[in-house]
């Protein structure tokens, strides 16, 4: 079965891998900005490493002969590291004294659902069952969407 899924761990690895790269790059054109947020850092670091997750769990699917127990258990353990920089983020946010910011639930659970999805499919994945990979997909994409948006509000918002 992991076999099935070889065509969407490349692409998903390329994707992730270059979109990580992309992110760095771009937030250096607006460092100076970034910086001076309080919680905008930590954020990017999140999505970040949201990303790195994706790819890391898209890299296991491309072990050969890799058994479900150990794709399972290190995808836990990889969405566990992602997860110290998304709370990281979350504290900064939540001590946030800016009383206008009405948006503060959403900037950190946007960040969550990636790793949260990854760690049901490891779960999903140690136990052998099916649906493991399909979240952990679904968790790669929500990792690049997530991105995505932490990456338009560096890039963009900041400068508003």
């Amino acid at each position: 079965m992991i076999e099935d899924w070889s065509e969407f761990n490349v692409a998903m690895a390329g994707a992730t891998a270059a979109l990580a790269g992309l992110v760095i790059v771009a937030a250096s054109v607006n460092i100076g900005e970034i910086v001076k947020s309080r919680t905008l850092t930590a954020r990017l670091l999140a999505g970040i490493a949201a990303l790195l997750l994706a790819l890391a769990v898209s890299a296991l699917g491309l072990v050969p002969g890799i058994d479900a127990l150990w794709r399972g258990s290190m995808t836990l353990v990889a969405a566990l590291l992602a997860s110290a920089s998304q709370i990281h983020a979350t504290v900064l946010i939540a001590r946030d004294p800016d009383p206008a910011d009405r948006a503060r639930p959403l900037k950190y659970l946007v960040g969550f659902l990636p790793i949260a999805a990854y760690f049901v499919a490891g779960v999903f994945v140690v136990l052998g069952h099916p649906a493991g990979l399909y979240v952990a997909a679904a968790g790669c994409l929500l990792a690049i969407v997530s991105a995505i948006v932490v990456s338009w509000v560096a890039l963009v918002e900041v400068l508003r």
